[in-house]
């Protein structure tokens, strides 16, 4: 497992560099972000995606996620900022979410999640409610196949931790080899998890038309914009062939971003 996994405060920090870099000018193509904005995050973690959207004076920004040792990891990190107390954060499962009490908001962000999340047919629909009739919704995620789809750069082993790929292997065969390198039952519970969610460019595109969203920008990397705080790798847009091969782009493209609408709203 890679350090920055373990020290929370690095990897908040990471979250707010690439926000700030690559996640807010992307958003800005499409719609304006200042003091008039609402935003709100789904799976925020410790938050480090928020605070580009504090610095930029956005009004209201909430925060969501199941897990309380994140919101308190969160609220520690953002204490002290300028703002900070514009910053709303909660405990919580998003379909437990009352969006009478939240309001609604002009952009819902939800990045490096939407692989985590069961039954995605359901949790985009459901979104909905909590987003503006002309707002727009940030996606971030990194297709299943791709080298690194499984997230086993959390693995305890030095070597499976940079092994690609063998993610893909049958379900028998992965829970073996993790388990023949020492992987803790959590890990690997984690990990086939993240088997389970997975999410693929043309799953993610099928349930964007299913459930009646429009497309307004997307963009594929071959180097995702996450690599070059955390390895020195400058992000790299996926050529123009690789990316319109369906299926096969799935194995290069490590990240893909999305600003979508609600099509029922036109």
């Amino acid at each position: 497992m890679q350090k920055r996994h373990s020290d929370r405060k690095r990897y908040f920090e990471e979250q707010r560099y690439t926000t700030q870099k690559y996640v807010i000018p992307f958003i800005e193509e499409i719609v304006a972000i200042n003091e008039q904005t609402s935003i709100l995050e789904v799976g925020c973690g410790e938050g480090g995606n928020l605070v580009p959207f504090l610095e930029a004076g956005c009004k209201r920004i909430v925060g969501v996620d199941m897990l309380k040792e994140k919101i308190e990891n969160a609220t520690q990190f953002i204490n002290g900022k300028a703002n900070s107390q514009k910053i709303e954060f909660l405990v919580n499962d998003i379909y437990n979410v009352n969006p009478e009490s939240t309001g609604k908001f002009d952009i819902i962000l939800t990045k490096d999640v939407l692989e985590h999340i069961h039954d995605q047919e359901r949790f985009m629909p459901f979104i909905k409610r909590f987003l503006k009739p002309d707002g727009k919704i940030f996606l971030g995620f990194p297709p299943w196949q791709n080298p690194f789809g499984g997230h086993q750069q959390i693995c305890e082993s030095k070597l499976l931790c940079i092994l690609p790929y063998f993610h893909l292997l049958p379900r028998v065969l992965y829970i073996s080899i993790l388990k023949f390198f020492g992987e803790s039952n959590r890990k690997i519970c984690a990990l086939l998890e993240i088997k389970d969610t997975r999410i693929s460019i043309e799953k993610f595109e099928r349930i964007v038309k299913t459930t009646n969203y429009r497309t307004e920008k997307q963009t594929f990397y071959l180097v995702n914009p996450n690599y070059e705080i955390k390895f020195g790798l400058k992000p790299r847009r996926a050529w123009k062939l690789i990316s319109s091969i369906p299926y096969v782009r799935n194995f290069y493209i490590t990240a893909v971003y999305y600003v979508i609408s609600n099509n029922e709203s036109n």
